[in-house]
């Protein structure tokens, strides 16, 4: 049970957990403002900006407190020349066992990954009870320390710590660059708006933890903005009242993260043959799916699996090689589909697809979901029309119970009955604030939620076909509760390049910053995707991300936008050889990601995680994002810089051996790691439980 205090204070009080001051609240400095305003939106083709016009900002700054048994009521009052013309709100406190449940629970009865009783966490609720009718604003004052670290706020991915900086929270597209500094964010803001802000992402979540063993969530689905720039405190604020604002405590960061899983609800389990090896991704149909297969096998890459996202058809735009927007397998493309899948199966290979949640209004998909009513409407009353990007798509409205079962009826029919074991749940971030939707949400509220209903749909899609244990699904976007509904996370559209914001080197703090909220699954796309402004894929830079991918849950390859400006995994034989190599390595360690997946399926054990929580006394480690632990027993340090054969790295406290030559190194200081080209940096724990299997993970892949 977590202990907490409301301690009086002069002309205020504090609230406490764990002796750890949450809340300060005085009149002179309240903790809390409420206010009201009105907001305006504007996307293209995914990219938002957004302005507010605050009316009124009032600080709730006279409160009274009454403590009955083990919760404690307050009353905030607004200003006032007397207390009848004063506004109250109310905000009720306790400690419970409580999981949480949100909106898209509400046509289920018992819902999905959510952990035995004893697994519970015990969380501090802070409930916001009632609130002035005018108040569609609030802003919250929490407590913290000057130096104090903060991780989370979703998928970040230029920066890992979040202190010094503020960070928007509002689902979109990712940005080209991503760093107003860059050329390419320029270029991409020039030409389309969309080059993006570091703090732009496809997956916003507003929850941290920090290195006071604190995690903190807001539940607001409403654009929100999380002010980490201030030294004494963290600024929470919401385009609406929040419904609630949960707290918890752990005794470590690692105890941290999990309760953070258990709360927001486990993860469905990965499919065991995710594991053992490479996912080529291959587009042409057919023959070049099975002539490039063959020549993987040839030169000895251990192939898991095809993902062909071109399955259902090739749309051609100034972009790139896109795709059709309406799924129904391409019989010219791929004849005899199901023929080929399970033919595939029974060589140890499964074929995966691609589906996303649109569908483009020249197909004739559109034109039935148009007839039935299912579609997303605009204000006129007619289905919403959305820009593509040079076509026009129409939304299925994920409100209408309706519309979600011919969505999964689609794909069980389309995807699953023809043998296709996976695929990319591409999207959700597109829901356009203007829109209007079956169940009367205002769509401003139901945009951040949108992708959480479109992992629901693929969730109840395998549920409902008993095919978990075979089949599985991969997402880019995300909000407060995808990871009960979404067994796997990608990082989305990365440059080709080896950029901090875009490229290489960003994917690492992804994964990191979900994870300490508890999202244990996650990978990219092996080489990155977004080919533009000259941006083409080198031969070096595949190998060094193939190096990388190897230690995440899933490796999987991607051949971009622009296929043919790209450096493919079989654009020469030494690229081969070293995706063998590498896909040999991932295939030997099967046993330990299983097992770690266990553990996070299980009871919310982090799989990919930050350096600290190895070693929670080394100050040094609380600010690397450019290395990343596997599990407790391996760390790696990619190379992330062309033309680089070492690096400066470090290693948490104890023994550690290099995984390619056996020298041993000690943990707790800095040193220079070699990372010859098919050997990325890489120590396991000395001593390991798992030590027999590296060492012949290292001997398998180089043959």
């Amino acid at each position: 049970m977590l202990r907490w205090d409301l301690i009086d204070i002069r002309d205020g009080f504090e609230l406490r957990l764990e002796g750890k001051t949450i809340i300060r609240h005085t009149r002179a400095k309240p903790w809390l403002r409420l206010g009201s305003g009105t907001a305006a939106y504007s996307m293209f083709r995914g990219n938002f900006t957004s302005s507010d016009r605050v009316e009124r900002m009032l600080p709730f700054a006279d409160f009274s407190i009454e403590r009955t048994g083990d919760e404690a009521l307050l009353r905030f009052f607004s200003p006032g020349s007397s207390a009848a013309s004063r506004d109250e709100l109310i905000v009720r406190v306790s400690a419970d066992r409580r999981v949480r449940s949100g909106p898209e629970d509400a046509d289920r009865t018992i819902a999905p990954g959510l952990p035995a009783e004893e697994l519970k966490p015990y969380s501090l609720v802070v409930e916001f009870v009632s609130s002035p009718a005018w108040a569609n604003r609030c802003v919250l004052n929490l407590a913290a320390e000057p130096g104090e670290h903060a991780y989370g706020c979703g998928e970040q991915f230029s920066h890992f710590d979040l202190r010094g900086r503020h960070f928007p929270l509002w689902t979109s597209e990712q940005g080209v660059g991503r760093n107003k500094r860059t050329r390419v964010t320029r270029l991409a803001d020039k030409a389309e708006g969309a080059g993006g802000d570091y703090w732009w992402t496809f997956f916003p979540q507003p929850s941290y933890v920090t290195s006071r063993r604190l995690r903190v969530h807001l539940e607001s689905d409403a654009w929100s903005d999380f002010d980490f720039r201030p030294h004494s405190r963290i600024i929470l604020s919401s385009r609406q009242v929040p419904k609630r604002l949960v707290f918890g405590s752990a005794t470590d960061m690692a105890a941290l993260a999990a309760d953070n899983a258990r709360y927001f609800g486990l993860q469905p389990a990965l499919p065991a043959w995710m594991h053992d090896g490479v996912i080529l991704g291959i587009q042409g149909g057919k023959d070049s799916c099975l002539a490039k297969l063959e020549a993987a096998q040839k030169a000895g890459v251990p192939v898991a699996g095809i993902w062909a996202q071109d399955w259902a058809g090739v749309r051609h735009t100034s972009f790139g090689k896109r795709l059709s927007w309406n799924w129904i397998v391409d019989e010219e493309l791929y004849p005899g589909l199901k023929d080929m899948c399970a033919s595939l199966k029974e060589r140890g290979v499964r074929f995966m697809g691609y589906v996303n949640c649109y569908f483009a209004c020249d197909k004739p998909i559109f034109a039935e979901l148009d007839a039935l009513g299912l579609l997303v409407k605009d204000k006129s009353g007619a289905s919403y029309r959305m820009d593509a990007g040079e076509f026009d798509a129409g939304i299925p409205d994920l409100t209408n119970p309706a519309a979600r079962s011919w969505f999964k009826a689609l794909i069980k029919a389309n995807l699953l009955d023809l043998g296709i074991m996976g695929w990319m749940a591409d999207f959700g971030e597109y829901l356009p604030a203007d829109c209007v939707l079956h169940d009367g949400t205002p769509a401003e509220l139901a945009h951040n939620l949108w992708p959480v209903l479109w992992a629901k749909v693929n969730y109840e899609a395998l549920e409902e076909a008993g095919a978990f244990e075979e089949a599985s699904y991969f997402m880019r976007a995300g909000y407060t509760g995808s990871q009960r509904w979404c067994p796997l996370m990608w990082a989305g559209d990365q440059n080709v390049d080896w950029s901090k914001d875009d490229g290489l080197p960003s994917v690492i703090p992804a994964a990191l910053s979900l994870a300490m909220l508890g999202h244990g699954y996650h990978h990219s796309d092996l080489g990155g995707y977004t080919t533009l402004f000259h941006l083409k894929r080198s031969k070096e830079l595949f190998l060094r991300w193939a190096e990388l991918s190897a230690f995440t849950m899933v490796m999987r390859s991607h051949e971009g936008n622009r296929p043919t400006s790209n450096w493919q995994f079989d654009s020469d034989e030494e690229t081969l050889k070293g995706l063998a190599r590498m896909g040999r390595l991932r295939a030997a360690m099967a046993p330990y990601f299983k097992e770690l997946a266990r553990r996070c399926s299980s009871s919310g054990e982090a799989t990919l995680r930050p350096l600290f929580m190895a070693d929670e006394g080394d100050k040094a480690l609380w600010r690397i994002q450019d290395q990343f632990m596997v599990g407790n027993d391996l760390v790696v340090a990619p190379i992330l810089k062309p033309g680089a054969a070492s690096r400066r790295l470090r290693l948490p406290a104890g023994r550690w051996i290099q995984l390619w030559t056996g020298e041993e190194a000690e943990g707790r200081r800095w040193l220079r790691g070699r990372g010859l080209l098919g050997q990325p940096p890489a120590y396991y724990r000395a001593g390991s439980a798992w030590e027999t299997l590296f060492k012949e993970a290292a001997k398998r892949a180089q043959g």
